[in-house]
């Protein structure tokens, strides 16, 4: 329990980390009004309901909703693996289930294409490293990986891709606050405009990932269409 504590603890000292960096990119009184910005620097969203619409589409019997906070390793993308399988292998099929994951917070990165991973860089700007070549990561190593990629003791080759996953019917959606901030602390670093940046990162999102207007009222939003919750991480 105290390692627990200790752990949450290093992980907000972190997050004031990232909202002091982003006072220093942005500026106090943009940081006072996150939401205002996000609004100023753009969304994807075609009208006001439509983060609300995607999720009135669940309608399945087993429904969940994954919580991304940070990488955790391959987690947020086997935890919904295994809500398939074993709904599956208690009598329930994959398209009468749904599972909901949200990036949020230090979970954004794999939101996006390997071309903003790499330009950006993602693996250091996340403390995420390539699970295959153990330095920080410059590709999305959850879109298309490669048959394989993934092994699981016991169970062996497991498809846990963003893109495999998707076409099981998980959903996926990310929080364009959590975008709004990371992308200012990014245009800071590399002095550039933060509206500028995050338009181009909000060029560089996967296929079918939907912008939700934070990851706290996805989460939310997901419980009141009856979601069950679950953190993606140990």
């Amino acid at each position: 329990m105290e390692d627990k504590i200790l752990n949450q603890t290093t992980h907000r000292r972190g997050f004031l980390g990232t909202i002091a960096a982003s006072a220093a990119a942005m500026g106090l009184a943009s940081l006072a009004a996150p939401v205002k910005l996000a609004a100023q620097t753009g969304h994807n969203f075609k009208e006001p309901g439509e983060a609300d619409a995607w999720f009135a589409t669940l309608k399945g019997k087993h429904r969940i909703v994954f919580d991304v906070t940070a990488p955790n390793d391959v987690l947020p993308f086997a935890w919904p693996k295994v809500f398939l399988l074993t709904n599956a292998a208690t009598g329930t099929p994959e398209k009468e289930t749904n599972a909901v994951v949200i990036f949020r917070h230090g979970g954004i990165p794999f939101a996006f294409e390997d071309r903003v991973w790499e330009k950006y860089k993602f693996g250091e700007m996340f403390k995420f490293n390539d699970p295959a070549s153990k330095a920080p990561a410059v590709r999305n190593a959850f879109w298309k990986p490669k048959p394989g990629a993934f092994q699981v003791p016991g169970l062996g080759s497991v498809d846990i891709g963003i893109d495999q996953l998707q076409a099981n019917g998980v959903m996926f959606c990310v929080c364009d606050v959590a975008m709004t901030v990371y992308s200012a602390v990014a245009a800071g670093m590399i002095k550039q405009d933060p509206a500028e940046v995050k338009k181009d990162w909000m060029s560089g999102l996967l296929p079918g990932v939907q912008v939700v207007p934070s990851g706290v009222w996805a989460v939310g939003r997901a419980q009141e269409h009856g979601c069950a919750y679950c953190f993606a991480g140990a």
